[in-house]
């Protein structure tokens, strides 16, 4: 015989004060819970969004970044002649051939100087990232000392807005245009003429070579023929590929991190739950003997408090994961430790963080009720009833 749930909701309300105070310390765990890996979602999904899955991305072997990689311009000329490479409407080879630097840019909210990917770009950089658009003002002119910004960059950094001077390279750059990279890690970027950025720099060689492939299929073609090529010292990556590999240490680090934190909680929730049900089986050793004389088995009572466990952790879990989802109209910034750039991300909340928040918060909730519903099921009718 079942004990039915209204006896169940109804000893949890009994308890309204202790309910709330145990439900509310498993909620705040859990926002810690999900707010961790809704924040590694954050910078995974930037990061691979930065990406086109046609795009391949070529830098010098054994380099882990752009940063570190260095391409001269013959090896580049012939990265762009490779028969895999597509053509655009008027017979162009759609490559972007880039270097990229960090300069120090000031903070607007607090005066900090900051590292800022500054990425300079061939003329079809915007076909081969059809995410990124021009919002505000206009393209640069190739030649030109002339930038434009990502909107999140332009957001965050003084002289970074359209019309604005940024001083970097021994000269002075106009903000022509703000783009908008669809909240992918462009839009922390500031973007230039790969020339005029190499001779600035006094650099005489790109940092890597982004190529549209004509059919995506030929990704392990091109990889092969570009790697075996004895004239070339360098190795190829899908762009997708590339930019996750980029988050992966910062995403690990901050979801180990976040996921200690919240073991750590968890075991002052459990206990906390643990003692809440412990209260409950003490003040109830009459109504349990009641229910173990009226013909109730053991496993039914030990399936009442686990029930009840599991609703004190679901509830933490519901108002947890309710308050987490706001921390999605938050951006945040952090430095890429790949690039040692800044790059601004957001909160990302899916559908995957929710089941694995709401199992564990059941979780904790079932732990934190087993000994109690143990004890309460192993209760002998006469002892218990002899208690009231």
């Amino acid at each position: 015989m079942k004990i039915p749930y209204s006896y169940i909701f109804r000893n949890l309300w009994a308890r309204k004060w202790t309910t709330l105070l145990t439900v509310g310390g498993m909620a705040l765990v859990v926002f810690v819970f999900s707010t961790v890996l809704m924040l590694e979602e954050g910078l995974r999904k930037t990061m691979v969004e930065t990406g086109s899955y046609d795009n391949v991305v070529v830098i010098r072997r054994s380099s882990q970044t752009e940063v570190q990689s260095i391409i001269d311009r013959t090896q580049a000329g012939l990265l762009e002649t490779q028969a895999a490479v597509a053509l655009n409407g008027d017979g162009v080879r759609q490559v972007s051939k880039e270097t990229v630097v960090l300069v120090n840019l000031i903070k607007r909210d607090n005066g900090r100087p900051t590292n800022v990917l500054v990425r300079g770009v061939g003329v079809g950089a915007l076909a081969l990232r059809p995410q990124v658009r021009i919002v505000e003002g206009r393209m640069f002119r190739p030649g030109a000392s002339e930038i434009v910004a990502g909107r999140s960059a332009a957001d965050r950094f003084k002289g970074a807005g359209i019309g604005e001077m940024i001083w970097f390279g021994q000269r002075e750059w106009r903000v022509v245009g703000v783009f908008d990279a669809g909240k992918s890690g462009f839009d922390s970027e500031v973007w230039g003429d790969a020339d005029q950025l190499m001779q600035a720099f006094r650099r005489p060689v790109y940092s890597a070579v982004v190529a549209r492939l004509s059919d995506t299929a030929r990704f392990d073609e091109f990889k092969k023929s570009v790697e075996s090529d004895p004239r070339l010292t360098v190795e190829a990556k899908r762009e997708t590929v590339f930019y996750a590999d980029q988050s992966e240490v910062l995403a690990n680090f901050i979801k180990y991190l976040g996921l200690t934190l919240s073991v750590i909680f968890s075991v002052g929730a459990v206990i906390g739950a643990m003692i809440t049900m412990y209260a409950s089986v003490a003040s109830r050793t009459a109504e349990i003997g009641t229910l173990r004389a009226l013909g109730f088995r053991r496993r039914s009572i030990l399936a009442a408090f686990l029930l009840e466990a599991a609703m004190l952790g679901g509830a933490g879990g519901i108002f947890g994961l309710f308050f987490a989802s706001f921390m999605q109209l938050f951006t945040i910034s952090t430095m890429n430790w790949q690039s040692f750039s800044e790059l601004a991300f957001s909160f990302t909340l899916t559908p995957a963080i929710s089941l694995k928040t709401i199992a564990f918060a059941l979780f904790m909730g079932v732990v934190g009720g087993f000994l109690p519903a143990i004890r309460a099921s192993n209760l002998k009718i006469v002892d218990a009833l002899r208690a009231a």
